[in-house]
């Protein structure tokens, strides 16, 4: 490697201006692929989120059921407990000796009676809670079927992309290796410095009407005659890409005026 390293110092700034553009154009093409296949795995993993929520959901009804259902076996309790209370006190009625055991007899089987009107509407409610929540966790269900069909197709539909890039991928990442070798090391750390910071990710960029191909302001004619001669790697002084002249990118275009 060190070897390599020396032998790309010797090339010259012409040569190294146009392995720079090659490694771009390689970089770029890599980029592509991971743009096509980084959609989908975001798409998987939101999907994945989903089902785990819809799991969580269906969880969370099934205990309320459960909470629904000790509350409604409590309030039959209640009811019957009234219930044997009533007849408890009607008993009594039978053998009272007085006015006044009469009257609190009777009151406590009025309000017996009224806890027992009173558990059957608690009953009722949480019946029609059941229900309602039973409903909810038919329709999650169903829902969270849909997502684990779409979740499969789209799992192997990212598999059959992650198959047929992964060899491409491979390939380009081998002529970047290559193409690494013919550049300085001082001046192949700028560039992906410069590749890591744009926004397009171009570290290179060629001249298009006068101006930066990467920020568009306007070179001056001095300046892009300097880059015409490629006798040095000259930067865009706004955006601080490297760059080229066209014709390295195998691009024509008219001179620059004077």
């Amino acid at each position: 490697m060190a070897t390599e390293k020396k032998k790309s110092d010797n090339l010259s700034v012409e040569s190294r201006l146009e392995s720079l553009y090659k490694l771009q154009t390689v970089l770029s093409e890599i980029d592509r692929i991971k743009t096509i296949r980084g959609e989908l795995p975001l798409e998987v993993k939101d999907l994945e989120d989903n089902l785990e929520g819809l799991k969580t959901r269906i969880a969370n009804y099934e205990a309320e059921i459960e909470q629904l259902k000790e509350k409604l076996a409590q309030e039959k309790v209640k009811a019957q407990d009234s219930q044997a209370k009533i007849a408890r006190y009607k008993e009594q009625l039978d053998n009272v000796r007085n006015n006044r055991e009469f009257d609190l007899l009777s009151k406590e089987v009025e309000f017996q009676t009224l806890e027992i009107e009173l558990c059957e509407k608690h009953q009722g409610e949480y019946a029609r809670m059941i229900e309602s929540k039973t409903r909810d966790i038919e329709a999650t269900r169903e829902k969270l079927g849909d997502h684990e069909h779409v979740l499969a197709e789209k799992k192997a539909e990212l598999e059959e992309i992650v198959s047929e890039t992964r060899q491409d991928e491979e390939r380009l990442r081998e002529q970047a290796k290559n193409l690494e070798t013919q550049i300085d090391e001082r001046t192949l750390t700028a560039f992906k410095r410069i590749r890591k910071n744009a926004r397009n990710g171009l570290g290179v960029v060629y001249i298009q009407r006068n101006a930066c191909g990467g920020c568009f302001n306007r070179i001056p004619p001095q300046r892009q005659l300097e880059i015409k001669m490629r006798k040095k790697i000259l930067v865009c002084e706004y955006c601080g890409r490297i760059l080229i002249d066209p014709e390295i990118a195998g691009i024509t275009e008219e001179a620059p005026a004077k």
